[in-house]
């Protein structure tokens, strides 16, 4: 059975803090060029954008690039692949809105990781209640950071512990 390939974008995303936690830009990548051979599709364009906060797109030079693309029409997509929402963006309102602007285009989201697609009934209900949960992480990020930063300016060594109680004999 010979049919054509679904075209697609793939959009890849890390800041510093992600590539230390196991998602850098080669594993994201790769795992989505396997999905996108098993679901027969063809990447046709790969945007990336490397140490940018998904607190907003301004700054993400290669997503906006992707955005203006499928604007213009430019590859006739059908589909943006993204590792996992979070890697699409962190912040719930930019988010749904890159969402509506691709999908008034006929374009597509699939979160490889997450198993969600906007073009199936539940997606896009699924993609705002993961994006307003993504938004908190980034929020916790922040306030960790800056506790930390502060900690150390005072000259003070933050310790991690795996359980913040400590048992006594």
């Amino acid at each position: 059975m010979n049919r054509d390939k679904i075209k697609c974008y793939i959009y890849t995303r890390v800041s510093t803090a992600i590539q230390v936690d196991g998602y850098s830009l080669d594993a994201q990548r790769e795992t989505m060029r396997k999905y996108a051979d098993f679901q027969n599709m063809e990447i046709v364009r790969e945007y990336s954008d490397e140490g940018h906060s998904g607190k907003n797109i301004w700054g993400r030079q290669e997503f906006v690039r992707m955005l203006n693309d499928i604007e213009d029409g430019k590859d006739e997509v059908s589909f943006v692949l993204v590792f996992k929402l979070s890697r699409f963006g962190r912040n719930a309102a930019d988010v749904l809105s890159s969402l509506q602007l691709m999908q008034d285009y006929g374009v597509n989201l699939i979160c490889v990781e997450d198993n969600i697609d906007s073009s199936k009934e539940a997606g896009k209900l699924l993609i705002s209640i993961i994006a307003a949960v993504a938004e908190m992480e980034r929020e916790n990020i922040r306030v960790q950071t800056r506790g930390r930063a502060y900690a150390e300016s005072l000259g003070r060594k933050m310790e991690r512990r795996i359980c913040p109680l400590r048992i006594r004999p």
